[in-house]
């Protein structure tokens, strides 16, 4: 078992405002989610989690947004905001706090429509910032690809450094296998949304894509002592 614990990107440019409000809003959220006695959890997540089935038809169309800010439990809170993080504050640094609000909130719009296609007949919720996040995670492997993830191996009590590319690369079609492997002969789903986290990774290679040229004169990965006006 392994996971990510930070990267060696030198942050530049714009400070992470809006990175960092979403980590305090995700645990504000969460901890309100969370106090909460079991039928009222459930009550909060039929309200603002999507439901596909409601999204096609046009009803609550507002879940789109709010579905992002709920989590399934502390691991899944958890481990999102471990990768928002490691990940988020780079992408804002290069395209400014605004910018990066937009492509968050589109980026998780465009992973719940994801997840909708492959799901159109599912009455059941999808919450989660992960489809969001996995945006992100696509936006920073164009933008950073020379960037070095900090990875902690568990059972052998040490860290590595793994390429952004390798790692993200790996993630990526670890998702695809699983969104692929999620559907069994009886048609039936897991619990996780994969086509999610693959629809919103896409959308963010492709906005990764556009900034990297757009600000191809003003920032590139950074290792330490460099300046964050270097060329790409």
């Amino acid at each position: 078992m392994f996971f990510p614990i930070g990267d060696d990107n030198v942050k530049g440019g714009h400070k992470p405002l809006f990175s960092h409000a979403l980590l305090v809003i995700n645990i504000l959220a969460g901890a309100y989610a969370f106090s909460l006695n079991d039928y009222q959890n459930e009550s909060l997540v039929f309200f603002f989690g999507n439901i596909p089935v409601e999204l096609w038809s046009g009803q609550d169309l507002f879940t789109l947004l709010t579905s992002l800010f709920l989590h399934g439990g502390l691991m899944h809170l958890a481990g999102n905001m471990l990768f928002l993080w490691i990940f988020a504050d780079n992408v804002e640094a290069v395209i400014g706090t605004f910018n990066f609000m937009l492509f968050y909130l589109l980026g998780g719009v465009a992973a719940t429509v994801a997840h909708g296609l492959f799901n159109p007949t599912s009455e059941l919720p999808v919450i989660g910032a992960s489809g969001a996040i996995s945006a992100v995670m696509g936006a920073y492997l164009v933008m950073f690809p020379a960037s070095r993830i900090r990875v902690w191996i568990v059972f052998l009590f040490t860290t590595v450094y793994v390429p952004a590319l390798l790692f993200l690369g790996f993630w990526m079609l670890q998702q695809t296998l699983s969104g692929v492997g999620s559907f069994s002969a009886s048609g039936q789903q897991d619990n996780v949304a994969w086509w999610a986290h693959i629809g919103g990774f896409l959308f963010g290679v492709v906005a990764g894509v556009m900034a990297r040229r757009k600000y191809r004169l003003r920032y590139r990965y950074l290792r330490p002592g460099q300046s964050s006006g270097d060329h790409l």
